[in-house]
């Protein structure tokens, strides 16, 4: 019997090891390399950090000489997967992936499905971000953000339709509690917008010019910045594969006449059998990962840079943008979203890098942080966190963690994570939500007493417009903003805690099943408790428009012991007494 538990042991332990994919290279036994193993095909398993992007960290690895193949367990994937646009250590690829170390250093290896990089702890020198970033990005900025949408809600009225003439009606109310309103793209196009056929045109799904128009003046007269969605690495013919495009009217700006030559080489339309613009004349090479639902724009061509430099400056200028938010920038190198910020001079600029840390990192360098970015990793960090299952992924994350916050858009769900019934959207649930109010109000609760920008997503808003409303206005009148510092924060699998100073006074979070082991610090008033969480600000911190709630206490009547909340008593094992 003892011998049939070890081999259970065994056979548990290795089916917990099992990865999807593993690093295999030319280990040696002392160092951290593959972790000393040589080539061993399912050596050094690959850690899952979301939307099948996998990672490992090799720390401290000393000079020399290195190769490596990201392998399945059994098989080799091609070292021509690498890709130097994501990676700050130059390798070469004869057959295996090949670099130097002229320094010791944690070595990180990523593998998307489609790209592999390798990321050099110190790797080039890295510039400093508060001496760069500017156009897009404003500094120390306290506003919050709502996307003002979700996938198909011109047409959904699940959590309210959203076309423009359904906001109207709402402009009032968000215009007072938000300071930048992300709308959905506002040109003409299929998939909701995401496959534009014509930028200038603004009769699109989600209404007419004339009412898009009126919004951005009523929003406006509320102080409300309002964003573009611009999609600008993927264009759609008019007709065929690449035959045709409408051309686009940016009155001063300029006309724009899109043709297959102003299209990536490598684009389906020149390589798929079925198409009929395979012999078109083709653009250059595609700077970035490849989008199969619509023609990829050569962004390397100065036709197609002019074209989008135009488009933007006339959507701030001429139409009253704000801002925008770029579709897929995973599409084209980060240098030509910089230029497009460069001249069209946005308020605020958030990129929709859809990727790992490392590689969003990158692309900020790369846009000369000349923009935010949302903070996928954060998002993953919140659907494993589940609602309480684990606050330890909560402490310093993701781009805090590199000291980014001012880049940094946080999110708990949007409209393409949301709309996937495959574990991306936050509690695995995109219907139900008003029966998750505990989780989702919680979640909201960390979002908006965190530095970064905090976007709110509409169903969430929908549905819990009071308690959202609450901690806007406790983050307001303490005065966080996106640089905010945090202090004493400590997250353990069932509580979490955190001091966050505002300009105008400090917040401290605490949250979990166990967070009254954690006492707020000497000088804070509670000022919200909610179902799993309580909210103190310092004295002098101005709260008059957030309702004060006590303290839950403990109370004794006829020898039972009850715990009172809001008026309401409660027996110890959380029943509503009779």
């Amino acid at each position: 019997m003892r011998k049939f538990f070890i081999f259970l042991f065994g056979v548990l332990l290795s089916m917990q090891m099992t990865a999807a994919y593993y690093v295999a290279g030319n280990g040696t036994a002392g160092n951290p390399w593959c972790d000393g193993k040589s080539w061993v095909v399912n050596g050094s398993p690959m850690e899952a950090q979301g939307n099948g992007v996998y990672s490992k960290t090799f720390e401290n690895v000393p000079v020399g000489s290195y190769q490596f193949k990201v392998t399945t367990g059994s098989q080799w994937l091609a070292a021509s997967k690498f890709s130097q646009s994501c990676s700050n250590i130059t390798c070469s690829t004869p057959d295996n992936i090949v670099f130097q170390l002229s320094e010791a250093q944690d070595i990180t290896i990523t593998y998307d499905g489609s790209k592999i990089c390798v990321e050099g702890s110190i790797g080039e020198e890295e510039p400093d971000p508060s001496e760069v970033g500017a156009v897009g990005v404003p500094a120390e900025y306290e506003g919050v953000m709502l996307q003002a949408f979700y996938w198909e809600s011109q047409q959904k009225t699940t959590f309210s339709r959203t076309k423009y003439i359904d906001l109207l009606p709402m402009a009032e109310e968000i215009g007072k509690t938000f300071d930048v309103v992300w709308m959905p793209p506002s040109g003409k196009g299929g998939g909701v917008g995401y496959y534009t056929k014509q930028y200038s045109n603004l009769d699109s799904d989600w209404g007419t010019k004339e009412k898009l128009l009126e919004l951005l003046g009523k929003l406006h007269s509320y102080g409300c910045k309002v964003l573009a969605d611009v999609v600008i690495n993927h264009f759609d013919s008019s007709n065929g594969w690449a035959k045709n495009f409408y051309s686009n009217n940016f009155g001063s700006y300029g006309t724009y006449q899109i043709s297959s030559k102003y299209i990536c080489s490598g684009d389906e339309c020149f390589t798929d059998s079925s198409s009929d613009s395979r012999n078109l004349e083709k653009g250059g090479a595609d700077t970035g990962t490849n989008d199969a639902g619509c023609r990829d724009l050569d962004h390397s061509n100065t036709y197609v840079q002019d074209m989008c430099k135009a488009y933007t400056q006339w959507l701030i200028n001429t139409i009253g943008f704000d801002g925008f938010r770029y579709d897929m920038t995973l599409g084209y190198a980060g240098q030509y979203l910089s230029k497009y910020n460069l001249a069209s001079q946005p308020f605020f600029s958030v990129s929709e890098c859809w990727s790992d840390l490392s590689t969003i990192t990158n692309h900020l360098k790369a846009t000369n942080y000349n923009t935010l970015a949302f903070d996928f990793p954060l998002k993953y960090k919140f659907n494993s966190w589940n609602g309480g299952s684990s606050y330890s992924n909560l402490k310093n994350p993701s781009l805090r963690n590199k000291g980014l916050s001012k880049y940094q858009v946080t999110f708990i769900d949007n409209h393409d994570t949301f709309r996937r019934s495959n574990g991306q959207e936050f509690l695995g649930d995109n219907t139900n939500i008003s029966q998750k109010k505990r989780q989702i109000v919680e979640a909201n609760a960390y979002l908006l007493m965190m530095p970064g920008v905090p976007c709110v997503f509409w169903p969430h808003w929908y549905t819990y417009p009071n308690e959202i409303k609450q901690l806007i206005a406790i983050r307001k009148q303490a005065g966080i903003h996106s640089e905010s510092k945090v202090e004493d924060e400590t997250g353990l699998s069932n509580k979490y805690k955190a001091t966050i100073i505002g300009h105008r006074g400090k917040v401290f979070l605490r949250m979990g099943s166990s967070r009254s082991e954690y006492e707020a610090p000497e000088g804070f008033n509670l000022v919200l408790q909610g179902d799993n969480f309580d909210i103190y600000v310092s004295e002098g911190t101005p709260v008059e428009q957030v309702t004060l709630r006590p303290a839950a206490t403990k109370v004794i009547d006829n020898g039972t012991m009850y715990i009172l909340k809001d008026g309401t008593r409660y027996t110890i094992d959380g029943r509503k007494a009779e």
